[in-house]
C-alpha cells in the first residue's frame, strides 16, 4: 500500500503560478498528477518514472513542469500561465511499470488538492 499526500493548491490569477507536492509514503516506479472538474472525468495531466521518462497531456504541455525527488518520495508539478480552465481538483497517483496517461493503470491515488485559477 502507498499513501500519497498532495499539498500546494489554492487559488490563482490567470496567468499566474501555483506548485503541486505530493509525498508518498514508499517509492514507486511512476507518479503521475491528474485532474478532475465538477461534472467531469478525471483527466491525466502528466507522469514520470523512475528514468525521468516523461508524459504531458496537451493541454499542459509547455505550460507545466513534472518532477520527483527519489530521495524523499516527492512529486511535484509546476503550473505556470494558468488558465480558468484548469481549474480542477489536482490527485497524485502511482503505479508499477511504464509512464502512461491512462488513469485505469494508476493503482494508488491521494485524496487531492483543490486549484482555481481566475479570470
Amino acid at each position: 500500500q502507498v499513501n500519497l499526500v498532495e499539498s500546494g493548491g489554492g487559488p490563482a490569477q490567470t496567468g499566474g503560478s501555483l506548485r503541486l507536492s505530493c509525498k508518498a509514503s514508499k517509492w514507486t516506479y511512476t507518479m503521475g498528477w491528474f485532474r478532475q472538474a465538477p461534472g467531469q472525468e478525471r483527466e491525466a495531466v502528466a507522469t514520470i518514472d523512475r528514468y525521468y521518462n516523461i508524459k504531458y497531456a496537451y493541454s499542459v504541455e509547455g505550460r507545466f513542469t513534472i518532477s520527483r525527488v527519489m530521495a524523499n518520495n516527492t512529486l511535484y508539478l509546476q503550473m505556470d500561465s494558468l488558465k480558468p480552465e484548469d481549474t480542477a481538483m489536482y490527485i497524485c497517483a502511482a503505479k508499477d511499470g511504464y509512464v502512461s496517461l491512462d488513469r485505469a493503470a494508476y493503482e494508488y491515488w491521494g485524496q487531492g488538492t483543490q486549484v482555481t485559477v481566475s479570470s
